[in-house]
C-alpha cells in the first residue's frame, strides 16, 4: 500500500463543511416557525442537527485517520447486520412509523434509520466483491446475477417498509459501481427493461405511489392533495429571483409547505438566497463531486476506487433526485438533500462516508 498523504483532498473538506455550515443555517430559518408552534422552542431541529453534525464530524474525523481498507474486511459482517436491521424494523412494537413508513429503531424522538446503514454497508460490499471478482462481472451468470441478487433483496426489504426513495438511491449508486467495475451495458440495458415494469408494479400496487406520478405529470389537476406539495414548491423558488427574499425571510415555511426543514430545503433556499445561493450549493456539491472522482482515479487500488465511486455515487444520485423533485423534474419520492436537510441518521452516516472517501484521497497517486 502507497505511503499514506500528509493531508486528505482539502478541496473535498472545505466543499464538506461548507455545504453543512450552509445546512445548519438552512434548518434553522426553515424549521424556526415550525419548531416554535410544536415544540414552543424555534431552536428544536437546529439543535438536534447541530448534535447530530457533531457526531458525523467526529466518526468523519476517525474514519478519516482508519486506512480505507480496513472496511474490506467487515464488508460481510456489515453487510449481514445491515440485513438484520432491516429485518427487526419491519417487527411491529419494534420499529416505529414516522411519516408511514416502518423505517425506524429507537426510543421517543430518537432513533436510527436502518436503511441509511444499507446503502453505506451494501457499496462497500460491492466494492469488495467485485474488486476481487472484477473479471467475472462481464459475464451475466457467474459474474453479474450475485450481486444483482443481494441488491434486490436488501431493495426489497426497504420496499417492504416502504421507502422507495431511500431505495432507489441504494440501487442507482450500487448500480454505477457496478458498471464501473466493468459490467457489460447490454446486460445493464436488459436488467434495466425488467427493473423499469418492476417499477410500474411498485406504483401500480400503491395509489399513492400513482398519484405522485399524476401530480407530477399535472400537479394543478389535484392542487390540494397529490399536487399540493410540487406547487407549494415552486411558490418558494420563483419568488426568490436572482437574490432571494433575504435569509430568515421566506414566506412558504408558514405552514405551508410541509416539512420544509427536509425534503424541500432546497425550496426555502431558494426563497430566501434566490438563483444565486441555489447556485452556489450546487457549484459546492460540484466540487465534491469532482474531487471524490478524482481520488476515485487516482486510488492505489480497486477496492479503493469502486468504494469511492460507491461513496459518490450516493451523494450525486441523492443530490440529483432531491433537486429534481423540488424544481418539479421528479415525482416527489421523499429524498433529503444531502448534509443541508434536517435528519440525524443521514447526516452521521453520509459525514461518516465521506470520511472513508477522504482517507482513500490520502493514498491517491
Amino acid at each position: 500500500m502507497a505511503k499514506a498523504r500528509s493531508a486528505p483532498d482539502m478541496w473535498m473538506i472545505i466543499s464538506i463543511v461548507l455545504i453543512l455550515s450552509i445546512g445548519l443555517v438552512m434548518v434553522y430559518s426553515a424549521s424556526a416557525v415550525l419548531a416554535f408552534h410544536e415544540f414552543g422552542d424555534k431552536f428544536y431541529y437546529v439543535k438536534r442537527q447541530m448534535l447530530f453534525a457533531a457526531l458525523g464530524i467526529g466518526a468523519m474525523v476517525v474514519t478519516m485517520n482508519a486506512d480505507y481498507w480496513v472496511w474490506r474486511k467487515w464488508a460481510k459482517l456489515g453487510l449481514f447486520v445491515c440485513f438484520g436491521l432491516l429485518l427487526l424494523v419491519l417487527i411491529p412494537g419494534i420499529g416505529v412509523v414516522r411519516g408511514g413508513a416502518r423505517s425506524w429503531l429507537g426510543i421517543s424522538s430518537f432513533g436510527i434509520q436502518p436503511s441509511e446503514f444499507m446503502k453505506l454497508a451494501m457499496v462497500i460490499f460491492l466494492a469488495k466483491l467485485l474488486s476481487e471478482k472484477q473479471q467475472a462481472v462481464t459475464q451475466f451468470t457467474k459474474g453479474l446475477l450475485p450481486p444483482l441478487g443481494i441488491l434486490g433483496l436488501a431493495f426489497g426489504l426497504i420496499m417492504m417498509q416502504p421507502d422507495l426513495g431511500t431505495g432507489a438511491v441504494m440501487i442507482g449508486a450500487s448500480l454505477i459501481v457496478i458498471y464501473t467495475a466493468g459490467a457489460r451495458m447490454a446486460h445493464l440495458g436488459s436488467l434495466a427493461l425488467v427493473g423499469v415494469a418492476g417499477l410500474v408494479g411498485l406504483i401500480l400496487a400503491a395509489p399513492y405511489r400513482l398519484q405522485r406520478i399524476t401530480a407530477f405529470l399535472d400537479p394543478w389537476a389535484d392542487p390540494l392533495g397529490a399536487g399540493y406539495q410540487s406547487i407549494q414548491s415552486l411558490y418558494a423558488i420563483g419568488p426568490g429571483g436572482l437574490v432571494g427574499l433575504g435569509l430568515g425571510m421566506s414566506r412558504q415555511k408558514f405552514n405551508y409547505l410541509p416539512e420544509p426543514q427536509t425534503d424541500f430545503i432546497f425550496s426555502i433556499l431558494s426563497e430566501e438566497l434566490g438563483f444565486i445561493g441555489g447556485a452556489a450549493i450546487i457549484t459546492l456539491f460540484a466540487i465534491l463531486l469532482w474531487r471524490g472522482m478524482r481520488t476515485a482515479i487516482a486510488a492505489p487500488d480497486t477496492f479503493g476506487s469502486l468504494l469511492a465511486v460507491g461513496i459518490i455515487g450516493i451523494v450525486a444520485v441523492q443530490v440529483f433526485i432531491n433537486i429534481g423533485v423540488v424544481i418539479g423534474m421528479l415525482p416527489v419520492t421523499g429524498i433529503t438533500l444531502p448534509l443541508v436537510s434536517y435528519g440525524g441518521s443521514s447526516l452521521t452516516l453520509l459525514l461518516t462516508a465521506l470520511g472513508i472517501l477522504l482517507n482513500i484521497s490520502r493514498y491517491s497517486r
